[in-house]
Order: structure tokens, then C-alpha cells, then sequence
């Protein structure tokens, strides 16, 4: 059973550079932090100078916050059939892995993938295939992959845990991927959580079929839309469709308690030390 202390964190802006992280989380009232490491909106990536690996390592220590994973980029689509297009997602999947090991980064959430009208079989087996070619070629990289559960809008898979569950069992190095659960993506997907009846059905489910233990972060997000909409909006915490009820049951769970809680709210900092604030309050 799980007895450390809650964590709470949020996804924080680079701005100036990769090593400003540490202290934004700070001023967003963080116990630590999820970062993107590149432009979401751009292929090409400029490497990592080594003195912003430095002084990035030097900030954790310094303020006391520590970057537990990064967010892929948006555009990174591993269940793709454009052989272009995928080779353009392998290599820019490749380039996130390296550089979240380069910066000591443990965790990368990636949204799996969407088929695109291939069929969700088919898209499965591609983001397995995918996720086997990039692991092969950094072998000895310290950062595990975790696939988010997804909301499940248009072509995206992952939404469901027997999804996940799939295309885990199709990599090879299985020890490499594990999971990362959004509230408000798999309460958009049909998983209840809003009552302790629906949460532990939720929950027993997950452990079931993913197992708990291999769950590395979990987003912390309401949701503007209801139950199974497949509409991904994040809300702030209590403001949403979830309330506060399904995240009391969720702060409170035992199973989850060693792992690291990271809002993904709109905002900015102020909105950000509002919303942990409302979490840390729910913790009993």
C-alpha cells in the first residue's frame, strides 16, 4: 500500500528557456511539474545547449520543484499509414525521448495515436509497431514512455483501458511503457467517477486491466462536457462537469498516492495556485 505525502504539480510555460520551469512552478504553487521541451507547433527542434541542461538541473535543486515528465508534441501521430508522415512522427517521438533523458526527465506522456479511417485494429497494432521502432533505436534512454488515455474524439485511440492495454502488449520492451490517466479525458470516454460506487467500479477496472502500479502520472483535470461526450475541454477543478466529489476520492486513494498529480487547467499561475490549492484541501 501506498504511504507517501500527495504531490501536486502543473504544466508550466519554458519561456526564455527550458530552465525556467523549476522556478514557474514555483510561482504556480507546485510540489513539481510537467513541461513541454519544444515548440508544440513546429517540426523542427533546435538540441538542447548544454548549458541549459546545467543550469535546468541546477534550478531543481535550487528550487526544490523537479520536472517529472514531459508532454509530447500534438502533432506526433504514431498511428498513422503516411509513410512520410509516420517516419516525420518517429523521429520527432525519438528527438522528445532524447531529450527528456538528457534533461533527467523520468516520464514522457504521449497521446497514443489516431488511425485516420484505418481502422482501430489496424491503429492499434501501428502505435505498437511505432512505439517498437523508437525504443529500439535509444536503447540505454532512461525515460519511460506513458500513454494517455485519451477522450476518445474522431479517430483517437487510447480511450478506452483495453485499448491501452493492447498496444502495451504489442511493444516488446513492455518495461519501457506504462500510463498515464487524465480525469477529464476518460470521464469524456464513459468512466464514471463523480460517486464512490462509480469511482472504485473505475478504479477496479484500471488496476484490472493496466494495473495501478503501472500508472506514472495522473492529469488532474474537470471537464466542460459530460459524461461519455468524447469531448476534450478541461475545466478548472470543482468548476466542471466532474465537481469536486470525484476528486476527494480521487487525492484520497491509496492506490494513487505515491503518484504525482499534474494540472492541465486554464488559467495561467494565479488560476494554477487556485486549483492545487482546491486539491490539497480535499486530501484527508
Amino acid at each position: 500500500m501506498a504511504t507517501g505525502k500527495a504531490r501536486f504539480g502543473a504544466h508550466v510555460s519554458i519561456s526564455g528557456g527550458v530552465f525556467k520551469a523549476p522556478q514557474n512552478g514555483v510561482e504556480s504553487g507546485c510540489d513539481l511539474v510537467q513541461i513541454f521541451t519544444t515548440n508544440q507547433r513546429q517540426w523542427r527542434v533546435k538540441p538542447l545547449a548544454d548549458e541549459d541542461i546545467k543550469r535546468f538541473k541546477q534550478e531543481e535543486i535550487r528550487t526544490g520543484v523537479e520536472a517529472v515528465c514531459v508532454h509530447a508534441s500534438y502533432l506526433i501521430n504514431l498511428g498513422g499509414f503516411d509513410a512520410f508522415k509516420l517516419q516525420q512522427s518517429h523521429d520527432a517521438f525519438a528527438t522528445e525521448l532524447h531529450r527528456a533523458d538528457q534533461l533527467g526527465i523520468p516520464f514522457l506522456v504521449v497521446h497514443p495515436g489516431s488511425h485516420l479511417g484505418e481502422g482501430e485494429a489496424n491503429g492499434m497494432k501501428q502505435i505498437s509497431d511505432s512505439l517498437n521502432v523508437v525504443l529500439a533505436q535509444l536503447p540505454d534512454c532512461g525515460t519511460k514512455v506513458l500513454l494517455e488515455a485519451t477522450a476518445g474524439q474522431g479517430s483517437n485511440l487510447g480511450y478506452t483501458f483495453e485499448q491501452l492495454a493492447a498496444i502495451k502488449d504489442g511493444v516488446e520492451a513492455r518495461e519501457r511503457v506504462g500510463f498515464c490517466i487524465d480525469t477529464c479525458h476518460i470521464f469524456a470516454a464513459g468512466y464514471e467517477l463523480r460517486n464512490p460506487g462509480g469511482y472504485e467500479k473505475t478504479l477496479a477496472q484500471l488496476d484490472d486491466l493496466l494495473s495501478a502500479g503501472e500508472v506514472g502520472i495522473v492529469h488532474v483535470n474537470d471537464s466542460k462536457f459530460g459524461l461519455g461526450s468524447k469531448r476534450d475541454r478541461h475545466d478548472n477543478i470543482g468548476a466542471g462537469e466532474l465537481g469536486l466529489e470525484a476528486f476527494r476520492l480521487l487525492v484520497n486513494d491509496e492506490r494513487l498516492r505515491d503518484v504525482p498529480f499534474i494540472i492541465e487547467t486554464p488559467g495561467g499561475p494565479e488560476k494554477d495556485q487556485e486549483n492545487l490549492a482546491k486539491l490539497r484541501d480535499l486530501v484527508a
